[in-house]
């Protein structure tokens, strides 16, 4: 795993980005769908306190159920700018990932990897310093353009920045919002698409994401309390 090192400022953070960005490894497919461990990370703040809250969940990416959970409570040591968004998380993140007694397999993030203004959002970061296959599964598109896709569960269309594919938008349920798929590290983009439908099985977000989202919050309350 490669230190995390936090950033004086904005410029030397993009500098950061620039430098593990020709790391990113994306002529592998990644593990197949269905086989394995995923395991969704998710965080949560207390702005009030600067205290930030990650939680990492690993399921069976067969069956869905829990394999292992933990979480990590750490200080938010970074402010909030736009496309630096990893810089506030990943210290925590990387501790819940670390404490884990199992192998995570596949990660999945809610946010960014390719589809981001610097092509190095959380998911790609993410990542390069844990050697990890990674997706990013987010619910807004940031500021790319895409048509939408076809109504039923599977649909996807094209997330673009100009002509280049940085993404797609994918409809996990029938009639519902797409969620935008990109690819992290590791991990081709029709295998994150395929892998994001297996663990949307039942809702929009991934069952990865909700469960890890639910437990941050939980470990949040329970940290602040």
């Amino acid at each position: 795993m490669t230190t995390f090192r936090t950033p004086a400022d904005a410029a030397e953070a993009r500098a950061i980005q620039d430098t593990l960005r020709a790391r990113v490894v994306l002529d592998e497919p990644g593990p197949p769908p269905g086989t394995g461990r995923a395991t969704g990370v998710d965080v949560a703040y207390d702005d009030e306190r600067d205290v930030v809250v990650a939680a990492a969940v690993v399921l069976d990416a067969a069956t869905l159920d829990v394999v292992a959970e933990t979480t990590a409570v750490g200080r938010v040591t970074f402010p909030y700018v736009p496309g630096l968004l990893a810089f506030r998380e990943i210290p925590t993140v990387l501790a819940a990932l670390e404490a884990l007694p199992v192998d995570p397999g596949l990660v999945v993030c809610d946010g960014y990897g390719r589809a981001h203004p610097r092509r190095f959002g959380l998911a790609s970061h993410l990542g390069v310093l844990t050697g990890l296959p990674v997706i990013g599964v987010a619910k807004n598109p940031f500021t790319f353009t895409y048509e939408q896709p076809g109504p039923r569960r599977g649909d996807s269309s094209p997330l673009l920045d100009g002509d280049e594919e940085v993404g797609r938008a994918l409809r996990t349920q029938d009639g519902t919002k797409p969620v935008y798929v990109s690819v992290g590290h590791r991990t081709g983009l029709d295998n994150a698409c395929a892998h994001t439908l297996l663990l949307a099985r039942d809702f929009r977000q991934p069952v990865t994401t909700r469960r890890a989202d639910a437990l941050c919050r939980q470990a949040l309350r329970e940290a602040t309390a």
